[in-house]
């Protein structure tokens, strides 16, 4: 009776997990081998196998994330996708696992290769850091100390890439492994696979490729997977103890899997679901004004935001411009089409506020970017430059919703280079009250430019600068 009993919860168990692997969207294939190979993957990691499996699709994936927090058996995903689905399924398959710091990465493979390949028949060549299965297929174990120790791969060829703990690694070298992803094969399209946690110097390229397309339900050539302890029924109590008895962004990334907080970040109380709101017409009643922060190379971007202050004093930043090696009457043609898209008239700006290197006189004309803006019309005014200063009135409008201090700043949803950069901004090391310097990649990804035209700002307004009598074409309108 015991033996049928136990039979029955067998096959109940079995149903639900062939259940919950066909809403995930593996194919049944997928999970033979898997179920040859002893391995049971869990309800998040079916969807990142899905996920994989989803690029063997003319248009589908070719770029596959998973993790969040820590303790999400993402690395355990990671090698099951490579060895026992993709190596398998292809003979002749030739993968690279890059992982930073080369003992840490063949220690974790040697456990993992025990623990996830059980009884599929493989070599191991430890020494050559390569397995090798009896198909062809194989995996090279890559290590890196320094990024510049990557450049050893480059140039070759690989059908799959795995990098653990992607956050590791800057955008350009991402970029430049993608690069050896290729495949000559009629039977196989190329794919990358990451994981990784929120934190690192790659925070903020991740984000933005991964999470944010996530979030906002328009992945393409992307698929993230979040996962965290709570979706690994096999992790080790005293670890998730661990994990929950952490406090302040090392709790909020580690154990939440938080991706608007990261290590060292300075606006820890910048939270995206509750300071970006989604956009409405700007009341006739509004204070209005533009800040900019000037920029034309690649690596720094010229940004102009318009915000918008209410009776209350509460301060909305209601649009963005971002451009790129652009000049300014070109510029200036598209602020003048923001303008009217959100029906503000120019002779309704209170101020415009640039960053002082706008100042600054060039080339043998000896004329000023600002000097340009008055060409087109526009009449700037010199930001305050005060770093510090500027970084305490973020904190302060950003509020503190642990001890109940309600913001007084937010963010209409569209402005999206400025809430990317808010949670990547991190403590300079050598001046703690001073947020550090950031500067984008030639790509466009990352740096502080969106943050110092916020600065400037919010400065406008600081100690009520903006609503001054006299100072505003309405008075001391906020009574």
């Amino acid at each position: 009776m015991a033996t049928t009993r136990s039979t029955a919860t067998e096959r109940d168990a079995l149903s639900r997990y062939l259940w919950t692997a066909r809403e995930a969207g593996c194919p049944p294939d997928q999970l033979t081998r898997f179920r040859a190979a002893g391995y049971c993957a869990q309800p998040k990691q079916l969807l990142f196998h899905a996920a994989c499996r989803q690029a063997d699709e003319e248009g589908g994936p070719t770029e596959i994330g998973m993790g969040g927090a820590r303790g999400g058996a993402k690395s355990h995903s990671l090698i099951a996708q490579m060895v026992l689905d993709d190596c398998t399924r292809r003979d002749g398959l030739k993968c690279l696992l890059l992982r930073k710091v080369g003992k840490a990465v063949r220690e974790s493979f040697e456990d993992l290769r025990l623990k996830v390949l059980g009884p599929l028949p493989h070599e191991y060549l430890r020494g050559d850091a390569v397995l090798r299965l009896a198909n062809g297929s194989r995996v090279i174990l890559g290590h890196f100390k320094n990024e510049s120790d990557i450049d050893a791969y480059l140039g070759l060829e690989y059908d799959v890439v795995g990098i653990e703990e992607a956050t590791t690694l800057t955008y350009g070298k991402y970029r430049d492994i993608r690069t050896c992803c290729r495949s000559s094969r009629d039977d196989w399209r190329a794919r990358t696979y990451s994981n990784t946690n929120p934190g690192g110097i790659g925070h903020a390229w991740y984000k933005q490729r991964f999470i944010q397309p996530m979030r906002d339900g328009q992945e393409a050539e992307t698929r993230f997977v979040a996962a965290t302890v709570d979706d690994n029924a096999y992790l080790d109590e005293e670890y998730r103890k661990n994990l929950e008895d952490l406090t302040g962004w090392k709790k909020r990334a580690w154990l939440y899997g938080d991706w608007d907080i990261a290590a060292g970040q300075y606006f820890t109380n910048f939270q995206s679901g509750r300071h970006v709101i989604d956009p409405f017409p700007v009341p006739g009643y509004w204070h209005v004004w533009l800040a900019m922060d000037y920029g034309f190379g690649m690596t720094h971007w010229n940004v102009i935001q318009l915000l918008g202050e209410d009776l209350q004093g509460h301060v909305f930043v209601i649009a963005e411009l971002a451009h790129r090696k652009t000049l300014v009457p070109t510029i200036a043609e598209d602020l003048r089409a923001m303008l009217a898209r959100w029906d503000v008239e120019e002779d309704r700006l209170w101020q415009f506020r640039l960053g002082s290197d706008a100042f600054t006189k060039r080339g043998t004309s000896g004329t000023s970017i600002a000097d340009q803006w008055r060409a087109e019309g526009f009449e700037p005014e010199p930001a305050n430059m005060d770093r510090i200063n500027g970084a305490a009135e973020v904190l302060r409008r950003l509020g503190d919703f642990d001890a109940d201090v309600q913001p007084s700043l937010w963010i209409f949803r569209n402005c999206a280079k400025l809430i990317e950069c808010l949670p990547s901004l991190e403590h300079d090391p050598h001046r703690p009250e001073d947020v550090l310097k950031m500067v984008a990649s030639e790509d466009g990804v990352g740096g502080d430019d969106s943050y110092d035209c916020l600065r400037y700002g919010l400065m406008a307004v600081a100690g009520g600068g903006a609503l001054e009598v006299g100072k505003s074409p309405v008075g001391d309108w906020r009574g």
